[in-house]
């Protein structure tokens, strides 16, 4: 089965493996390019998952995550600023294509959505001269509506690219299908996208029906209700020939099976559903 393209987000295996053991074992399976995690770096050492994920020659398809900017005062609001200066130096230690931003939701206690997206425009601009210096590009990711109180409150594809475009050059999207796969205007976007040359990533899943877990239940592709080659078919089409990276979150399916046959699954998955 062919590997060529596939990019494994770490949250992936996260639960059977360190950074360096998930590195070694991509690397053991042909795969190779990955897509770490903030906490995944810090417990193992950012120099220390720096030099691993060189030495196994990965390509680094991303960084999770930046973002969450949205806060109930100045002072968080500033932490948020500080916290993804410092992310965006961690994805340039280590390599990463684009820094993927999650942007946040409502600060607590709020029911201003329209002023949760300021914060986060605001937010996004003051961090951008950073990115822009470090060479770090940022990736918003829109999340899926379930996800606009507390997680993102950019929740469609046309939303994020309204705001690369409000931001400029070095700003782009994570087109996660998980997240994207259900939205009417998808084909428009995506294709939007590709002419703007704002596609930065693109992440792969399934959406199991039903879905027991808002976050942690997604399905391994070919799983659930996504037409993934359609969507694969609009990425390519759009100009896209970067890695597909496949991330999946699944605490009592997926996170619970050996991590070898995870990867084994991805890549037959990868070649038969995707």
């Amino acid at each position: 089965m062919s590997n060529k393209g596939l990019s494994i987000n770490l949250a992936t295996v996260r639960q059977q493996w360190t950074l360096g053991e998930a590195v070694a074992a991509c690397a053991r399976h042909g795969i190779k390019a990955i897509d770490p995690w903030r906490d995944q770096v810090a417990a193992f050492g950012l120099e220390e998952s720096a030099k691993v994920i060189k030495d196994h020659g990965m390509d680094v398809t991303g960084y999770c995550r930046g973002g969450m900017f949205p806060a109930a005062d100045a002072a968080g609001r500033q932490a948020a600023i500080d916290d993804n200066r410092r992310a965006i130096d961690e994805a340039a230690t280590i390599g990463a294509a684009c820094l993927v931003l999650v942007v946040g939701g409502l600060p607590k206690g709020s029911r201003d959505i329209v002023g949760a997206r300021e914060m986060v425009a605001d937010g996004m601009a003051t961090i951008l001269p950073h990115a822009r210096a470090a060479r770090m590009p940022l990736a918003i990711e829109p999340l899926h509506p379930m996800y606009a109180g507390d997680r993102a409150c950019v929740n469609t594809l046309g939303q994020a690219l309204d705001l690369c475009e409000k931001l400029g050059p070095d700003v782009g999207v994570a087109i996660d299908a998980y997240h994207v796969w259900w939205d009417p205007d998808l084909a428009s976007q995506i294709a939007r996208a590709g002419r703007e040359k704002r596609i930065f990533a693109y992440h792969i899943c399934d959406w199991l029906v039903p879905t027991k877990d808002m976050l942690l239940d997604r399905g391994m592709m070919g799983d659930g209700v996504i037409d993934l080659p359609a969507i694969a078919r609009m990425i390519e089409d759009a100009g896209f020939t970067g890695y597909h990276e496949v991330e999946i979150f699944s605490s009592e399916d997926w996170w619970k099976k050996p991590g070898d046959e995870v990867l084994k699954t991805c890549l037959e998955r990868f070649a038969s559903a995707c």
